[in-house]
């Protein structure tokens, strides 16, 4: 209800201005202890995937809080989940400003913002200072100026800086805004990537006494071959998990307003359809082998529901909470509970 009164002066101003604005407003919540006074009451409905025990099936997605500055103002929200990043090795401008843009009509977001982020030092400090010690998914990925050929070799920094501190780490192979990294997503490229991945992860496992899950983000723009093949090579690696999806590219069924020509991925309402029917394809090649978290365009409690019924056992929220706010997390996690 709060939030309802302060987002039409939120969305008066520059999206990232505004995104700044709201995390400070809810940074100093958390800090005077008052953030959860603001938010309905999130039911406790645990349950375990990949090994972990989480306290409800609705997470935070990557992308709202890049550098981790923001996770303890976050968890009050009642999220069973939390997910930082994406980090690269080298902290990064991203592309030029404006990079983010509300199509409203549409309850949608179009962003190219180029994987912006102060790097992986700066990441694992915040994380460290954080009080949160519930579920924290932590997203890497490679730097724009470090070509796929060397790619790996970001990722694994990355992980070994990330690995004591997460509970799982997420491989972000699938966003639109950093040249070529879908190509990633390529069988011999992303068997490459997993292998060394997977063999970093037993070494840090042996090192830290702690085996981190491993998940890999994909695209919602594959086809239904290339989801078979990316199942098949995830099974056979036996990566952890996987996350459905980034965002599209596509703006197929988008109706003409102010920005929806802009170039970058697209979220919200508009991807719902297209990231629960490559949600169904995943769970139906993989028949139960790894567990599915889904993302992209949840915006109502019956829109998560939808993602379990299509084969996930998680979702994640991100454009949703931009538009509904912090009531969505309790009422996605009712609707969840509810489902099973």
């Amino acid at each position: 209800m709060l939030y309802q009164l302060f987002r039409p002066l939120l969305f008066s101003l520059e999206p990232e201005t505004a995104h700044q604005i709201a995390f400070d407003g809810l940074d100093a919540a958390s800090r005077l202890g008052i953030a959860s006074l603001a938010v309905a009451r999130v039911p406790h409905d645990p349950v375990e995937v990949m090994g972990l025990a989480f306290p409800n099936r609705v997470g935070l997605a990557a992308g709202l809080d890049k550098n981790a500055q923001h996770i303890d103002g976050l968890a009050a929200l009642g999220f069973g989940h939390i997910e930082c990043g994406t980090v690269t090795p080298r902290a990064q401008p991203g592309n030029p400003r404006p990079r983010l843009f509300r199509l409203v009509a549409a309850q949608a977001l179009i962003n190219r913002m180029g994987f912006n982020n102060a790097g992986l030092d700066a990441f694992v400090a915040n994380v460290a200072r954080s009080r949160y010690r519930g579920i924290l998914g932590l997203n890497i990925g490679k730097n724009f100026d470090t070509p796929n050929e060397r790619a790996v070799d970001d990722y694994v920094t990355c992980l070994r800086g990330c690995y004591a501190r997460a509970s799982y780490v997420t491989v972000n192979v699938s966003s639109p805004n950093t040249k070529g990294l879908r190509d990633l997503q390529q069988e011999t490229m992303l068997s490459r990537l997993v292998t060394r991945l997977k063999a970093e992860q037993r070494e840090l496992a042996q090192r830290h006494g702690k085996y981190t899950p491993l998940v890999v983000k994909l695209s919602p723009d594959l086809d239904e071959v290339a989801i078979d093949g990316v199942a098949r090579l995830l099974v056979a690696h036996e990566v952890d998990g996987v996350i459905a999806t980034n965002t599209t590219t596509v703006r197929e069924g988008l109706a003409p307003q102010r920005h929806a020509d802009e170039s970058g991925g697209l979220s919200g309402r508009p991807l719902f359809a297209r990231a629960t029917e490559v949600v169904r394809k995943l769970a139906r090649a993989l028949d139960g082998a790894l567990p599915i978290i889904a993302v992209g365009g949840i915006l109502s409690g019956d829109d998560a529901r939808a993602k379990l019924d299509a084969g996930a056992s998680l979702v994640q929220l991100y454009t949703g909470l931009i538009y509904r706010g912090p009531v969505l997390v309790a009422e996605c996690v009712k609707a969840t509970r509810a489902s099973r």
